[in-house]
């Protein structure tokens, strides 16, 4: 059944290339033919023979791989959060996922939904930081007709909305510290009050939150409620950064590769030794989100089925020549060799800086000890963006 199959004839036909292709064949041939065509067919069906045995020696090693939902990995912080959404799933309590920008933390929040006892309820997510201050309270519990200029009809909120079910706030430490007094209270009463109305409505409805914010510290300086950070709390789960379980790239990487490649009708792709070396030294501050674009990005540039380093966004190749492996960097000059290990630390330093202080270049400029033109330059030099390290409002 692996076999690769080309048709000649001499008699050709649309119809019989076409019902000959969708019987699985390679390619369809017509007599009289150029030799040197035949031999260009075979290649690339052989190629393709190849790169076919190899994606499913790929798909073996990933379905190998406890996964849980849409989440996958085998390092040890992973496999520890599958236990701990499982367990979330079947209790009813109020669960906290952190974790940075792009770690996955609402498909591990849909996960908790989807195992729960509230899976054919509603999941309802909401992003914090993309509400409008003067609407939040409107948004999040609805308002009655009159209540405020411009509010010519009641209109439920999102609480009404999940009723039954669950109600994901994605960033929640971006929630305004007016709201949080009544978002607190919501948590502790178990009903709502639309803006306008006195009457309280109870509301069944389990909380699911996520931050990249380390809630604790912001509650000690003031930035989020203490009380409300303790409700929150009662079942947390951390997501570990993409560069914490390196292992896990290439796993990953062949994971989007097939899914890219089989949404846009692309043959069985692969990336080259060069490629994934550099995919798995580069340190994706985006996470996981950072690492599929990357992919989508290789493959919508790339006319074949190998994808090389120059398919791969500026940010990563770089990283393939920061760290040469042995054989390499004892035949290179030592001025050569020390600026290139320089270049690769000031980069992490960088990448280290901009995290501390999630993107605020004044800031990490203070810390640093640079005028802030000057921090922008070097972070121009390395291909990084101040906005990769901020809330994400996605």
């Amino acid at each position: 059944p692996q076999t690769e199959v080309v048709m000649m004839t001499a008699y050709a036909s649309v119809p019989k290339a076409v019902e000959a292709i969708q019987a699985g064949a390679y390619d369809y041939i017509q007599k009289p033919f150029d030799p040197d065509d035949v031999v260009r067919v075979i290649e690339r069906a052989v190629e393709r023979k190849r790169l076919r045995e190899q994606a499913t020696s790929l798909r073996r090693e990933l379905d190998g791989v406890r996964g849980f939902a849409n989440l996958l990995g085998k390092n040890q912080a992973m496999l520890t959060a599958y236990q701990l959404l499982e367990k979330a799933g079947r209790l009813d309590f109020t669960v906290l996922i952190t974790g940075e920008t792009g770690t996955g933390k609402e498909l591990a929040a849909r996960a908790v939904h989807d195992r729960s006892a509230r899976r054919d309820r509603p999941f309802v997510a909401v992003n914090c930081g993309a509400l409008p201050a003067e609407l939040v309270e409107s948004e999040l519990f609805g308002h009655a007709r009159g209540a405020f200029t411009g509010a010519s009809f009641s209109k439920p909120g999102l609480f009404n909305e999940a009723d039954g079910g669950t109600l994901f706030f994605d960033e929640i430490g971006e929630l305004p510290l007016a709201v949080q007094v009544k978002f607190n209270r919501v948590l502790q009463e178990k009903e709502i009050r639309r803006v306008g109305e006195n009457a309280p409505a109870k509301v069944d409805v389990r909380i699911v939150a996520a931050t990249h914010r380390d809630l604790k510290a912001e509650a000690a300086a003031g930035r989020f409620r203490e009380d409300l950070f303790y409700r929150l709390n009662v079942f947390p789960i951390h997501l570990p950064a993409l560069r914490d379980r390196a292992e896990d790239i290439p796993l990953l990487t062949a994971h989007f590769l097939e899914k890219v490649a089989r949404a846009h009708r692309r043959e069985t792709m692969k990336f080259t030794a060069e490629a994934l070396r550099a995919l798995t030294s580069y340190s994706w501050p985006g996470n996981v989100r950072e690492l599929e674009n990357a992919i989508e990005r290789a493959v919508a540039v790339s006319s074949g089925t190998e994808l090389g380093v120059e398919c791969l966004p500026e940010e990563v190749r770089r990283t393939r020549d920061a760290l040469p492996p042995g054989e390499i960097l004892a035949k290179s000059p030592y001025r050569e060799v020390v600026v290139r290990a320089t270049d690769h630390v000031s980069r992490e330093y960088l990448v280290a800086l901009l995290q501390e202080f999630r993107g605020n270049v004044t800031r990490a400029a203070e810390r640093a000890g640079l005028e802030r033109g000057s921090l922008h330059r070097l972070l121009k030099r390395f291909g990084l963006r101040s906005d990769d390290f901020k809330r994400s409002s996605e």
